[in-house]
């Protein structure tokens, strides 16, 4: 019998899993989806890839390598497409509303993305040189550019959070007498959870773009 045969191994065949940058990033993401961000660390990772520590340091060398590499692969799914054809208030709709679906999906890592630095970050960076061109392009510069870009993010990481919110969010229990007018309204909402959390991302959102738009377009952009 052979060493090849006795080992139960073909030629070649690695005797642990291969890994790569987005092997590691979709582990990380499972990690925090399913336990939480605290239980992110190098060596759950590990366990989590089926592999040693030593192994995984060939690939990332801290634990914001791996946040980086996180944050990438989130990102790079958010489509920017509208840049490249339409109005840049039209575009900052389309790219508000991806952005959101997005990060829906992945509430868990959004106290960690939405402070985390850019660094070392190429699909963010690129990301955030498409919105800005096109800002750029209609006439909006410098820190107004950047400001509506964090704007955007801001609504959109909280109406991420609030399409997940419970269906008795805002059930008063016993103090319903101390908003009366609230609760009557709330009530006016419709049944459907997410139903609700999508209207109102969408009357927060065309407010932030009018608004964008008639302050632009009052100071002569087009």
């Amino acid at each position: 019998m052979t060493q090849q045969a006795r080992s139960g191994r073909g030629r070649g065949r690695p005797s642990s899993p291969i890994l790569s940058r987005e092997r590691v990033s979709q582990a990380a993401i499972r990690i925090v989806t399913d336990q939480g961000y605290r239980h992110l660390t190098m060596a759950s990772l590990a366990r989590e890839l089926g592999v040693a520590a030593s192994a995984l340091y060939n690939h990332v060398s801290s634990k914001r390598d791996v946040l980086v590499l996180i944050q990438d692969r989130i990102n790079e799914q958010i489509d920017c497409s509208s840049f490249d054809t339409e109005p840049w208030d039209q575009a900052l709709r389309d790219w508000a509303r991806s952005y959101r679906q997005c990060f829906m999906e992945h509430t868990a890592l959004i106290p960690v993305m939405a402070v985390l630095p850019v660094a070392d970050s190429p699909q963010t960076l690129r990301m955030y040189e498409r919105v800005t061109r096109a800002l750029h392009d209609a006439g909006i510069v410098g820190a107004d550019a950047v400001d509506i870009i964090v704007g955007i993010e801001a609504l959109v990481f909280g109406a991420a959070y609030d399409a997940t919110a419970p269906t008795d969010i805002f059930d008063p229990g016993s103090l319903g007498d101390l908003a009366p007018t609230f609760i009557r309204f709330a009530a006016q909402r419709s049944p459907d959870p997410r139903a609700a959390a999508d209207r109102a991302f969408e009357l927060a959102l065309d407010a932030l773009i009018s608004g964008l738009r008639q302050k632009f377009t009052d100071a002569g952009v087009d």
